[in-house]
């Protein structure tokens, strides 16, 4: 078969000549940039303005191709091509037409007028495609006007299937294309009816389709094999394709056959569903992503409301999700998010729906319900199957959720509100605890518009200078002396006035603000205590609490690092205090982190010890300083007996483990009694004083 560089020589010479007669000069530029991607196919394109322009040029330019405009200002469209036609007889037409003329276009075909593109819908490559194709066929159609070894070679070269049939329908031509597309060779098929090697069957019906050469010899003009149409080889494979197809004339014009363009689109049809799917479907699970789930749902309210029926909406979210990712790296993060997906798949029913609406939040839809108690059991399962163990890079992780559900219609009628109202709930489950899950209740939206707004506030609350430290004092109950003091975060709005840390420390930490937050916290109160040191007070340890989020994250050793240069404050000096979930949640990671601060000379203390399940073992290995007693069991020693044998065995662990020990919250004479007959260390309360503004604290530690 010949190569391009041999069809070009053949063609004359050079590349087939193309003339555009377009007056639009936005469209006319747009077809030219066209022929900087020909690829395979190689035209010279001229472009005039006019029919009067067109007819000077083809006087003097002989062309293959003519792309005609049918709404040439000051022409009629039939009076266009025939005038077109009569100026350059031996040319093939495509007419350029908009949507609504495609009909006429339809109409018009016929003879020289091979084709019709629709303005607005060009692609270059069918552009060009057209184009050489009608060159093809004008050449089989009149081997008189040109070389017959010409057009055979130009048949052989193009990568497109030709099919040929006689004016009875019997197989006259197959280029190579053609044979190995259908799995015939001419030398079989040739003389046998074009179905016997040509077989196709609509996709959606699987019914035989009508013969198109059959159709373009009764209609006696071009035409195109409907949409969605395979091909059955010889070998049975299906194939997805497009064709043109359109009637040969002998050189009397009478009908000596038809001719078939023919291409095979099943990757590129492939390629679409591909990026189809990838559009609507999360990359890493392949589940529903938020576009596509955001539809399912407004499907399925549209069916509920109908119908008369329930559907709910679960916001499932991880907890403690962020602790593996970063700890064990993205990658084993990855296959658990993958591994929670097939569960969740593995909980609904078939018409349910699974999503995942980004990080580790998913959407679970539920459609079809008798009643709101089948979405509490649906919660109760999802929340079974993740909490079992997870085997992931030969270890089992272990993971919990929190389930927020809203129900349609009860607590909304669109989607997007219903998926904002699971998530309220999602986040009441997460302040439960954990592990459970929350049916929405309207007071939630109260308490959400509320939550958002200080969210908001807070954000800007550091530009501002609204936070502060106060510092509450350490005594050592042996000497009666403050041997140091806890920095603790205040917040005084504008408006809202003075923010109790219960209130905005939580959304902090739900925000993601708590390492920003405990950033600033960390650096203000080493600079006080080295302002301390500077003035000649005596020098006290200043204990800050850093929680687990600033904890894990990456850069927070050389945070430490830099404030600890920056201030110049002795690290001696500074207390870290952890709550004790922190050493559970990633040992290994804690016992590093503990260690590289205790090497550089920074006391580590456990807060609210005894809330946890830290094992003895455990803590023995970790290079502890104290062990810090909870206010919630100082507070009921004198009252209740279970919480008094509580603060005796912490004190007693913490004897056996030579650490320290601090009660905090310490506010009668009777709490302090007792802690000084059980031999406690160190205490802090009001008893002693409340957390102060550093300028205020100056006169108890010079006293």
């Amino acid at each position: 078969m010949a190569g391009p560089a041999e069809v070009k020589q053949m063609n004359k010479g050079t590349a087939n000549a193309a003339l555009l007669v377009e007056s639009d000069p936005g469209l006319a530029d747009a077809i030219r940039a066209m022929f900087n991607q020909q690829g395979p196919y190689a035209f010279e394109l001229s472009h005039v303005n006019s029919i009067e322009d067109a007819e000077r040029h083809l006087a003097a330019h002989p062309v293959d191709v003519i792309l005609l405009d049918v709404a040439l200002a000051g022409t009629s469209e039939l009076d266009a091509v025939l005038r077109t036609h009569a100026a350059a007889p031996h040319a093939s037409i495509i007419l350029l037409c908009a949507e609504y003329d495609r009909q006429l276009a339809s109409n018009i075909l016929q003879g020289d007028v091979q084709d019709y593109l629709i303005k607005g819908k060009i692609e270059p490559h069918e552009l060009l495609r057209a184009m050489h194709n009608a060159v093809a066929r004008k050449e089989l159609q009149e081997p008189r006007f040109g070389n017959m070894n010409r057009a055979m070679v130009t048949l052989n070269s193009i990568g497109d299937a030709v099919i040929c049939t006689d004016r009875e329908g019997n197989i006259s031509f197959l280029n190579p294309v053609a044979e190995a597309m259908t799995g015939w060779t001419l030398k079989e098929v040739a003389g046998h009816p074009l179905t016997e090697a040509f077989c196709i069957i609509d996709a959606a019906t699987g019914q035989i389709a009508p013969n198109p050469m059959t159709k373009a010899l009764g209609e006696n003009s071009p035409a195109k094999m409907p949409v969605n149409c395979i091909l059955i080889r010889r070998d049975g494979q299906h194939l997805f394709i497009e064709d043109s197809v359109a009637p040969i004339r002998d050189s009397n014009g009478m009908e000596a056959g038809a001719v078939m363009v023919v291409r095979d689109v099943t990757l590129a049809r492939a390629l679409s569903a591909q990026l189809i799917h990838l559009a609507e479907h999360d990359a890493l699970t392949g589940l529903p992503n938020r576009l596509l789930l955001n539809d399912r749902l407004g499907q399925a309210i549209a069916r509920a409301s109908r119908d008369k029926a329930l559907l709910a909406v679960l916001f499932v979210d991880l907890d403690g999700f962020k602790l593996i990712n970063d700890s064990l790296g993205h990658r084993i993060g990855d296959q658990l998010l993958e591994s929670v997906a097939k569960r969740l798949l593995k909980c609904i029913r078939t018409p349910d729906s699974v999503g995942r609406q980004g990080g580790d939040e998913f959407i679970v839809l539920l459609s079809d319900m008798q009643r709101p108690e089948d979405a509490a059991i649906a919660a109760k399962r999802i929340l079974k199957a993740i909490a079992k163990p997870h085997f992931i890079a030969n270890r089992d992780l272990h993971i919990a959720a929190s389930v927020g559900v809203s129900i349609f219609p009860d607590d909304a009628l669109d989607a997007e509100t219903l998926i904002r109202n699971a998530d309220t709930a999602m986040y009441k489950a997460k302040e439960s605890g954990g592990q459970t899950f929350k049916f929405f209740q309207s007071e939630m939206n109260i308490v959400a518009l509320e939550r958002q707004a200080i969210e908001e506030d807070l954000r800007l609350a550091m530009e501002r200078s609204e936070l502060a430290l106060h510092y509450q004092p350490q005594i050592d109950l042996k000497s009666g002396g403050i041997i140091g003091v806890e920095a603790l975060l205040r917040w005084t709005h504008p408006i809202r006035g003075s923010v109790p840390p219960a209130h905005f420390i939580p959304i902090a930490e739900a925000s993601g603000l708590m390492p920003v937050v405990g950033t600033w916290v960390l650096r203000e109160a080493c600079k006080q205590a080295r302002a301390w040191t500077d003035t000649g007070l005596p020098a006290t340890t200043m204990a800050v609490n850093v929680s687990s989020k600033q904890l894990r994250d990456a850069g927070f050793l050389k945070q430490l690092t830099a404030i600890l240069d920056e201030t110049g404050l002795d690290p001696q000096l500074l207390e870290i205090e952890v709550t004790e979930d922190v050493l559970m949640e990633h040992p290994e990671l804690t016992a590093r982190m503990f260690q590289i601060l205790h090497e550089r000379g920074v006391h580590l203390v456990i807060d609210d010890f005894g809330a946890g399940f830290s094992s003895m073992s455990y803590l023995a290995k970790l290079p502890l300083d104290a062990l810090k007693i909870s206010q919630s069991y100082i507070s009921k020693i004198s009252t209740t007996p279970e919480h008094k044998a509580l603060v005796c065995a912490i004190i007693g662990v913490a004897r056996s483990l030579g650490l320290r020990v601090v009660a905090e919250g310490v506010e009668t004479a009777e709490e302090l009694a007792f802690l000084k007959q059980q031999n406690c260390d160190e205490t802090q309360g009001h008893l002693f004083s409340r957390a102060l503004p550093a300028d205020r604290l100056v006169s108890l530690l010079t006293a």
